[in-house]
């Protein structure tokens, strides 16, 4: 496994929610949502390697009583990498593992994997994972598809369904359905924002493929279970029955 002291996760935090307003500071279940995201992330590699990057003080409020750090960001960037690469830049962890702040399930095994793909692949300047998928997976265009090559490679990703199966004239029936979970060197991290975007990335509106577009490379590897992110208030309510049940 990775040494603790190389690895720093990054919890990118946004208050606003088109979708599910206030999403991260949600308590009905005892503690403000992100309070329970970087928690549950620190199990990975302990709470010194956890750093919540919030663009409101509200969400760094929420997370002070976990004890885990949490920092004011720029209120101005484009995306969640971008708010942690500014976090990043003050750290000496050579391994950055983006968490999700809606992902209050997250499997700590799942960040220790994709961190250790990158010790395991001198050739990734990047690492993520993903999970076997089939026909519902290659109908909606929401959940990205990623062809993986030999050697834990990804080769592609994309909201279109794929693999082709050319004999039967339509998609494979059984693909790999990418998850949204990313491990960084830190020198690719720093360097992302300043890569030039691909029409690749600006199409199929996924910034993954900025790195394949200019000759980063991506491990991957391939997990039994998707851990399930708050997205829409069915969501939440289906978080809060399965915590009650537990």
């Amino acid at each position: 496994m990775v040494h603790p002291s190389r690895v720093a996760v990054l919890v990118p935090a946004r208050r606003a929610s088109t979708r599910l307003p206030e999403k991260l500071l949600l308590a009905e279940h005892g503690e403000p949502l992100i309070a329970t995201v970087a928690t549950r992330a620190a199990l990975a590699f302990g709470r010194d390697s956890v750093v919540v990057c919030a663009d409101d003080q509200a969400l760094v409020a929420a997370v002070t009583p976990t004890g885990i750090a949490a920092r004011m960001t720029r209120l101005d960037h484009q995306s969640g990498t971008d708010r942690i690469a500014e976090v990043a830049a003050g750290l000496d962890a050579q391994i950055i593992v983006n968490v999700q702040g809606d992902e209050p399930e997250m499997d700590p095994e799942h960040i220790r994997l994709v961190a250790g793909l990158l010790d395991k692949h001198p050739w990734a300047g990047m690492a993520t994972l993903a999970v076997p998928a089939g026909a519902e997976a290659q109908g909606n265009p929401n959940q990205v598809k990623v062809v993986i090559g030999n050697d834990q490679r990804a080769l592609w990703f994309t909201r279109s369904p794929a693999p082709f199966d050319r004999d039967r004239g339509l998609a494979a029936a059984a693909t790999h359905r990418h998850l949204g979970i990313y491990a960084y060197r830190r020198e690719v991290l720093l360097g992302y924002g300043r890569l030039p975007k691909s029409p690749l990335e600006d199409l199929e509106r996924l910034e993954q493929l900025r790195a394949l577009a200019n000759g980063i490379g991506i491990a991957i590897a391939v997990v039994p279970h998707a851990t399930p992110g708050i997205d829409v208030r069915a969501d939440y309510d289906a978080f809060l029955s399965r915590i009650t049940k537990r």
